[in-house]
């Protein structure tokens, strides 16, 4: 039987996090003149799936919780309940995190409001963790969460057109549809990955011995395929929708860029399982939460601002290369130091109430 952390998975969650920061170096430090590049492009393309990632492995990572949680005899509700928690604290941290950036960068006071990734994963892995405690059976979840991400993906365009949104407070419509300056990522469509990620991760849970945890992955690459291949061949059929845009809420682009998704952790799989070497994607994907926490003062606030739209796209591109080396360092520095500190706490060494920090 498998035991501990996939380490597959942390992997590919250290990819979203590669993903991230070159999106964020090269958006806030190439300069105007060199946007036009045709390898900016590419690069700007590659950058759409890092928030994808990061909220289908949070939905990956909420059947595996609840599950290991079950399988050491919490009852299902208790489990799920647990987890449900983490995702209240991952919302009440977006908030912690504006709050940052309005102290230390002189933001303003009205980006406390604006609708973040993470402010879309909380209630996200919220809803997932409930629903999966509500349900008894494996296949009870594996349809529901399906179901759920199926229909957030083809709601997208007639939700972000329903007129009656107009009447909310922007704060709350700003997490349904887009609105400029406060939404990056509304609920329709980004939850689907939450859901979607939990559909795979209760696959997953049950497949605890290397064969069945390899023949799943087999499973993941044909639909994840399958699924990329119909959505790509989709979107160049009419669309249904009186009000639909391919780049940001036609159902085509979310199933495909969802299959790429799938397909990616039985890629992860391949590459990374059983490996016992040591990996600096592996490595910044188990602190991925920390990594995101302070990169971006480091690439958007005040202490850099002289690279700021300063820097030509080939010294944008070494920025990412010696920034994301620095993140490396700084993510063994945090394990090596903060989380033995946590291990020390659970033995005996200090305070149990300290292994919550």
């Amino acid at each position: 039987m498998t035991s501990g952390r996939r380490g597959y998975l942390d992997w590919l969650r250290g990819l979203a996090v590669l993903i991230m920061i070159g999106a964020h170096v090269l958006d806030s430090w190439t300069r105007y003149a060199d946007r036009d590049a045709a390898i900016f492009g590419y690069a700007m393309m590659v950058a759409g799936f890092g928030a994808p990632l990061f909220l289908f492995l949070a939905g990956l990572s909420v059947a595996l919780s609840a599950g290991a949680k079950l399988r050491r005899g919490r009852p299902a509700r208790e489990a799920a309940r647990a987890v449900a928690r983490r995702g209240v604290e991952i919302f009440a941290l977006a908030f912690l995190f504006r709050l940052q950036s309005v102290v230390v960068s002189w933001g303003s006071w009205a980006s406390m409001l604006k609708v973040d990734i993470l402010n879309i994963m909380g209630p996200c892995i919220v809803a997932a963790a409930l629903l999966w405690g509500a349900l008894r059976t494996t296949a009870a979840r594996l349809a529901a969460f399906v179901l759920v991400a199926a229909a957030i993906g083809f709601a997208t365009p007639p939700v972000r057109g329903l007129e009656a949104l107009a009447a909310l407070p922007d704060p709350l419509e700003a997490y349904i549809r887009p609105l400029p300056a406060l939404t990056a990522f509304p609920l329709f469509p980004w939850a689907g990955f939450v859901f979607a990620g939990a559909a795979v991760g209760v696959i997953l849970e049950k497949r605890r011995s290397p064969p069945s945890e390899r023949q799943a992955n087999l499973q993941f690459a044909a639909t994840g395929a399958l699924l990329a291949a119909g959505a790509y061949a989709a979107s160049f059929q009419p669309s249904p929708y009186a009000n639909s845009n391919f780049w940001t809420s036609a159902p085509s682009f979310f199933f495909l860029r969802l299959g790429i998704l799938v397909a990616a952790v039985p890629l992860a799989f391949a590459w990374r399982n059983g490996r016992t070497r040591w990996s600096p994607v592996e490595q910044i994907g188990r602190t991925s939460l920390f990594i995101y926490w302070i990169h971006i003062e480091l690439i958007y606030g005040l202490m850099v601002r002289p690279l700021h739209k300063a820097l030509s796209l080939g010294e944008a591109a070494a920025g990412v290369v010696l920034f994301t080396a620095l993140m490396v360092a700084v993510s063994v520095l945090k394990e090596r130091l903060w989380d033995s500190r946590r291990v020390l706490m659970r033995t005996g060494g200090g305070r149990p109430e300290a292994q919550t920090l």
